[in-house]
């Protein structure tokens, strides 16, 4: 155990790659065989991860240097000061992200295990999703910048090649292509960022850097180049273009992953902002460029979700519109990082909200995209004028789907309301026109899923869909678990908050103790 828990940001990255480049063996010993292997390695995963916060929650940050004894290791004595190896700084937000990331990841397959039973090509579907953890898992547990691109990039390629899985007469393929491209694109932007940085200050370490920024012109252009590539990775308004077709051609398992690759996208914006440019940059102005992001988002998510008729595509732009409420609780905490008093007042809270609606989102949306998932497994169709009646077949489903829209809602007792009340309130105290319009794009948001819920679940059972009865087993199974969840965060927020969501919102905020933790270990 004390070997695992001392080498746990490896294992986090070793194992889910180690088990997507075994699964090809793995695959020919049989169906079962590749099943067990990849729930395993999935459940292992989590796991770690679940070990690893705990011992960050409990003794503070995880420093872990690769391809050394110890972090000092890193250092040696002629190297100028410059840490010379790569090395994993594992905060509580790190810590918290990686928990729901390889969660949702564990779900995701088993999911899959009867979602794609008919489908082929399963050695290179589970593989490429192993391959996704590890590029979320990278990202968000790396100190270094050029291993966060690195990973940035796994987590791209392994994502369009999912998104392009079914083909689909080369819709799917065309998805995946745009995906791959923007992420491309995406890459390229926070690549020559890190090539700036780099240039002026001789590292890669985001602690290094932190402590030498000076916030010139080239870190300013630096700076536009992380937030556009981050937000374009995120899915962010205007720079949300991707994600209709990404998400509706996706399977839905895989959509519900890409939703947990996208925050790993804000995060890495939130812990360039925070972390590496810190009180140096003009926050006020930047605080509200992530605001304005976060305000476009929701408002442009919502309307462009209300007119569709395909349930995915329509469930992608409500997916783009949480990301919103993110954006703006984080935003509203970077406008008054330097006013101690007004932190104190609601900008602590105000991130606290958006960080906790990362993980509330993660679970509801996952919901909904599974029950989605189904009900195209079972009707052959996205379409809502094609469904109707479903309700009394797929009892099970559409309980899930109840859950998962009024979680997405802002109604109580479910998830989405803990957090989007936490981000209503901190933001009223600081512009109430923007809390007004957050508040109504939740009573948009809820009349968009009493009409999906209407079209699909209501009515009379259609006769073409008369045989089409519940889903396997082992969907049911994954929906339940993220339906309890969502649930259970929503009756005791306030002990997650506590625990998990406020230690992460410090770790952001105070970059000192960041850049501290490093230099103390190495």
């Amino acid at each position: 155990m004390d070997f695992i828990i001392a080498n746990a940001p490896a294992l986090l990255i070793a194992l889910p790659m180690l088990g997507a480049f075994a699964l090809p063996l793995v695959g020919r010993l049989g169906d079962s065989a590749r099943t067990g292997w990849v729930l395993g390695v999935g459940l292992i995963t989590f796991v770690i991860a679940a070990l690893l916060a705990w011992t960050v929650l409990s003794g503070g940050p995880v420093l872990y240097t690769f391809g050394a004894a110890s972090p000092a290791d890193a250092l040696p004595a002629d190297s100028g000061g410059i840490p010379i190896r790569i090395v994993f700084t594992v905060d509580a937000m790190s810590a918290f992200m990686a928990v729901f990331a390889s969660f949702v990841g564990f779900i995701t397959c088993l999911y899959s295990v009867a979602s794609e039973r008919r489908s082929s090509g399963k050695d290179g579907y589970y593989a490429l999703m192993l391959l996704l953890l590890v590029g979320i898992l990278g990202m968000v547990c790396t100190g270094d910048l050029f291993n966060f691109f690195v990973f940035l990039e796994i987590n791209s390629l392994a994502g369009a090649a999912l998104v392009a899985y079914r083909i689909d007469k080369g819709v799917s393929v065309e998805a995946g292509l745009k995906y791959g491209f923007l992420s491309t694109l995406a890459g390229l932007m926070v690549l020559y960022a890190i090539a700036l940085l780099y240039g002026q200050y001789d590292s890669l370490n985001m602690a290094v850097i932190a402590s030498r920024m000076s916030y010139t012109m080239l870190d300013k252009v630096a700076l536009a180049l992380f937030v556009a590539g981050l937000a374009l990775k995120a899915g962010a308004v205007p720079l949300h273009f991707w994600t209709p077709d990404a998400y509706s051609m996706a399977p839905g398992a895989v959509t519900a992953f890409l939703v947990v690759a996208s925050q790993a996208g804000l995060y890495g914006l939130f812990r360039i902002l925070f972390s590496v440019y810190g009180l140096t940059l003009s926050y006020v102005t930047v605080g509200w460029a992530v605001i304005i992001l976060g305000v476009l988002s929701m408002f442009v998510g919502v309307t462009m979700a209300i007119p569709q008729k395909d349930v995915k595509r329509l469930m992608a732009y409500h997916a783009v519109s949480q990301s919103g409420y993110m954006l703006l609780g984080v935003g509203v905490g970077l406008v008054v990082l330097g006013d101690a008093a007004a932190m104190d007042a609601f900008g602590r809270t105000a991130m606290e909200g958006g960080i906790f609606h990362i993980v509330n989102h993660a679970m509801y949306k996952g919901l909904l995209f599974l029950t989605a998932g189904a009900i195209f497994l079972q009707t052959g169709t996205r379409n809502l004028n094609k469904m109707g009646g479903l309700g009394h077949s797929m009892k099970w489903t559409m309980l899930f789907f109840i859950i998962g829209a009024l979680a997405i809602a802002g109604i109580p007792p479910f998830n989405g309301f803990a957090s989007k009340l936490m981000i209503y309130e901190s933001v009223f105290a600081f512009s109430p026109v923007i809390a007004v319009i957050a508040m109504v794009v939740s009573i948009l948001t809820l009349a968009s899923f009493v009409k999906v819920f209407h079209a699909i679940f209501m009515g009379p059972e259609q006769p073409r869909h008369a045989d089409a009865g519940e889903v396997p087993k082992p969907m049911l199974a994954a929906m339940a678990v993220l339906a309890l969840l969502t649930i259970l965060m929503g009756v005791f927020p306030e002990q997650i908050v506590t625990t998990v969501i406020a230690p992460a919102a410090d770790a952001l905020i105070d970059q000192s103790a960041y850049v501290a933790t490093v230099f103390g270990g190495i």
